[in-house]
């Protein structure tokens, strides 16, 4: 669905009935009356006449610029003061959700307030945490990213405050909503009456749809109230059964509002800029960004078409040179780029992001390149932990968190310059091979920067050089692709199941009464095998003696599917689980958790799981991580895991609604992604491991036994995996490394403790040999060459040699190397079989081709100079 043609839908629909979509009785109570905008044709709601509405595309700048604020407020102060007066209202104010949406399969990060509560809160399947709230939510958004620094308004990552309600038709109420936001604009901000417009609009996101109301003063939005009343279908939309309050208020913006300033960044982070200045020298023009700033609000990328054309009409009206204007702003608008980039990166990377190659991660990096870009081209001399550091304590009175996990950041940023400074050498051969081939294009130039995200003007040089013109593409946001589910028709009508291998996890038989059946599938009133899920493998066993091989979920019916033959619908059945295949399963689930907790207790608050499968043979986990594991850390985490084992530690399991669980336990209940539904299964290792989690889970660490981890790799950029075993499974695996070292000593004819100083000697002397080999090769084809020579016969004025040879396949290719010519067929095979031929330059260009010569005598390929093959036995 098109996102745009859906918000005009609703904006359509709401401004031919505003009654019913607006708060139109409190705007009218308030003395505000209806117009339509003579440029945008939008109808506004404002206390005088006017012809235009109040976006600046409209009016034309930022009338607010330049004047003394109506209230003065810093950026933490503007969510104090509004949060302080809706609670006065009756909103509960909460804590943010982390920017990185693991409780969604459908995004990496949360761009809106409401992301917090769509899809669970929003369907009315789960209650929200207050009624109404505020909360101030950080976003991350990248679709902006060229807009940054140059606009003084656009941003990646932002804090937007929320006002939230969840009503039931008959309690939803928008003109009590508008009431609330004109008391914040008019006491909060103090904005007089007569500089507040409101827009009619439509909305479209998450899902959702409805009805949107803007409010701007002096040019700038402040924020927008939407009225969220219907589910978006294929078709079209429904109403949805709970009315939503969805308004958005940019903290940002408020805060530039309220002081004075010619640009949001001076006014947002303005600790982090005065350290900025200082670092590089950097000495703004103040009179001229004055004088720019209410026309900057023009120059958003994503709405004009002519950037060159802006320049130049903003540069006549300030009376000075256009390509000065553009270097002035530009220069400036590089290093608000590191301030505003570097405070999204640390949230994101605070709330356990990893920039990587792919998806959200790809967008960090991305960020950080563009900063480290920016510093490499102007010679800044910039430390960028410091700049997370004051950024953290400047938030620190709102966002406490973001001081808790600095060292792991700069460790982080470490690896990542590193990777930079590689990409950025691997770019400049690149560049060098292709210059030297002349096979340079504007769309591998183009390749490069999106692959790399290096310095632009590495690449605007080599376009230079090469001839070809070449502009810097637009920033591509890399989304979250939305997760495929291609389920298979339920077999059976839906059944509820009851799961007794939830009440009793140690039973290992039961009775129950077969409801249904289906060929070899077989569903049961009551089970306790377990299905498929959750990354644990299921259950096997047998039903009255028919074995079972497979268990799954279709909803919440739970089918077995049995080895061969069908069990009759209302039989009562005897049923047994193979209780060595569930402990193991178990062990190995349990261990998952131990393993998951080392990792974070060893490698930092980053680490989260990405994935797992349990299976008899072994477990495997994924991390996130941003380098592969030393040695010293593997051992550590397989420590601390066993150690757990020994404390025999309870391992506490429950159900609680999704509410409770999120208060409780916060957001690192979603190790494993999104989990559906109003009640989650909790598992919780106290103090170590907490997750939102359905598989089968010992009692007790101690019942786990030893762990063992047999492999790990680096699957991707930022995602580690580790292979493991517990109990008489890592008993096995330790045992088979022990008998294959006693053997490797026995082959090798030496202790267990000189396995690896003999198998290094022999290694090396393996190598000394194949040198001595190597050379041997090409003093014998030299002495060959010699007598060879003699060989030749003529045909015309090519030279002919086919001979046979001594030596492998090596040896055929040195001596017939150091032989051709020029006008030159040598044609070499050894008593194996193995075949070569060259030809000459000046033989191919007489018609002889090696990679068809090389068919005249057996079966080969290769170039027209160059063919090997294998000769046919005559």
């Amino acid at each position: 669905m098109d996102v745009k043609k859906t918000k005009e839908m609703f904006r359509q629909v709401a401004s031919n009935q505003p009654e019913r979509y607006f708060g139109v009785e409190t705007l009218r109570n308030l003395g505000f009356s209806r117009h339509q905008c003579t440029r945008c044709g939008k109808y506004f709601w404002s206390t005088c006449e006017r012809a235009v509405c109040g976006d600046p595309q409209c009016q034309g700048t930022f009338q607010f610029v330049g004047r003394t604020p109506y209230r003065s407020l810093t950026y933490t102060e503007v969510w104090d003061e509004f949060s302080a007066m809706f609670e006065k209202f009756g909103y509960t104010p909460i804590q943010r959700y982390p920017v990185v949406a693991r409780w969604r399969d459908d995004t990496d990060f949360v761009q809106a307030s409401i992301y917090d509560f769509q899809p669970h809160v929003v369907s009315g399947a789960v209650d929200p945490p207050a009624n109404p709230l505020v909360v101030p939510q950080f976003s991350l958004r990248f679709v902006d990213v060229e807009n940054v620094g140059i606009t003084g308004i656009h941003y990646t990552g932002f804090v937007m405050i929320g006002q939230h309600a969840f009503e039931p038709p008959e309690a939803y109420d928008q003109n009590e909503y508008l009431d609330h936001i004109y008391s914040w604009l008019t006491q909060g901000l103090r904005i007089p009456q007569d500089e507040i417009i409101f827009h009619e609009d439509g909305w479209a996101g998450g899902g959702n749809g409805g009805a949107c109301m803007e409010y701007f003063s002096g040019g700038l939005e402040l924020g927008n109230q939407v009225y969220m009343l219907y589910t978006l279908t294929e078709s079209g939309y429904d109403e949805l059964n709970l009315k939503v309050l969805d308004m958005g208020m940019g903290q940002e913006r408020n805060t530039w509002f309220c002081s004075g300033l010619s640009t949001s960044y001076d006014a947002v982070f303005p600790t982090v800029m005065d350290m900025l200045y200082k670092m590089t020298g950097f000495k703004p023009d103040r009179p001229l960004m004055d004088k720019f700033a209410p026309y900057a609000g023009l120059f958003n990328i994503d709405e004009i078409d002519d950037v060159n054309q802006a320049w130049n009409h903003t540069a006549r009206i300030l009376e000075v040179d256009p390509e000065f204007l553009r270097k002035r702003v530009e220069n400036q608008a590089a290093l608000y780029s590191i301030g505003e980039h570097t405070r999204g990166l640390l949230v994101a990377l605070n709330d356990g992001a990893l920039p990587s190659n792919i998806g959200g991660g790809y967008n960090l990096r991305a960020l950080l390149r563009r900063c480290l870009n920016f510093i490499q081209t102007y010679g800044w001399d910039i430390s960028l932990e410091n700049v997370f550091e004051e950024h953290a304590r400047y938030l620190k009175p709102q966002f406490p968190e973001l001081t808790e996990n600095l060292e792991d950041i700069y460790k982080i940023i470490d690896v990542e310059k590193r990777k930079y400074r590689k990409a950025r050498i691997k770019v400049e051969k690149e560049l060098e091979k292709a210059l030297s081939s002349k096979k340079i294009t504007h769309h591998k130039l183009a390749e490069l920067y999106q692959s790399h995200g290096v310095n632009p003007e590495l690449l605007e040089k080599a376009a230079q050089e090469a001839g070809i013109s070449f502009s810097i593409p637009r920033f591509e946001e890399v989304e979250k692709a939305a997760p495929i589910c291609e389920q298979e028709p339920a077999v059976f009508p839906p059944y509820e199941t009851e799961p007794l291998y939830y009440e009793n996890e140690k039973m290992r038989e039961f009775t129950a009464t077969v409801i249904d059946s289906c060929d070899t599938l077989v569903v049961l009133d009551k089970t306790a095998f377990y299905p498929e899920g959750g990354g644990q493998e299921h259950d096997t066993g047998w039903i009255d003696d028919r074995e079972v091989v497979d268990v799954f979920k279709e909803g919440k019916t739970v089918v077995h599917r049995l080895k061969e033959g069908t069990i009759k619908k209302g039989k009562s059945v005897s049923c047994r689980i193979n209780g060595e295949r569930r402990d193991t399963l178990t062990r190995h689930h349990t261990a998952a958790h131990l393993i998951n907790g080392a990792c974070r207790k060893v490698l930092g608050n980053h680490v989260w799981q990405a994935g797992s499968h349990i299976s008899e043979s072994c477990g495997r986990l994924d991390v996130t991580h941003y380098e592969t594991l030393t040695s010293q850390e593997l051992h550590l985490i397989e420590k601390i895991a066993n150690d757990m084992v020994l404390k025999g530690i309870h391992i506490q399991k429950m159900f609680l609604f999704r509410n409770e669980a999120e208060r409780e336990y916060g957001f690192r209940l979603y190790q494993g992604g999104a989990v559906p539904g109003k009640v989650l299964r909790v598992l919780n290792i106290s103090g170590f491991d907490v997750e939102a989690c359905g598989g089968t889970h010992a009692d007790s660490t101690s019942e786990v036994g030893f762990i063992k981890i047999v492999n790990f790799e680096k699957i991707s950029d930022a995602v580690l995996r580790l292979e493991f075993t517990a109990g008489l499974t890592a008993l096995k695996c330790v045992q088979e490394d022990a008998d294959m070292l006693r053997e490797i000593g026995e082959i090798l004819r030496v202790e267990k403790s000189q396995v690896v100083k003999t198998a290094q000697r022999f290694f090396d002397e393996w190598k000394m040999k194949s040198k001595e080999i190597d050379t041997l090769k090409r003093e014998l084809s030299q002495i060959r060459k010699i007598r060879l020579n003699e060989c030749f016969t003529e045909e015309g004025d090519i030279l002919f040699l086919e001979e046979e040879v001594e030596g492998d396949r090596d040896v055929l290719r040195e001596t017939g190397l150091s032989l051709v010519c020029d006008n030159g067929v040598v044609i070499l095979h050894n008593e194996k079989g193995d075949l070569v031929v060259f030809c000459g330059k000046k033989a191919v260009e007489k018609g002889y081709k090696a990679n068809e010569l090389i068919k005249k005598y057996g079966r080969g390929g290769g170039t027209s100079d160059f063919s090997q093959g294998i000769k046919e036995k005559e």
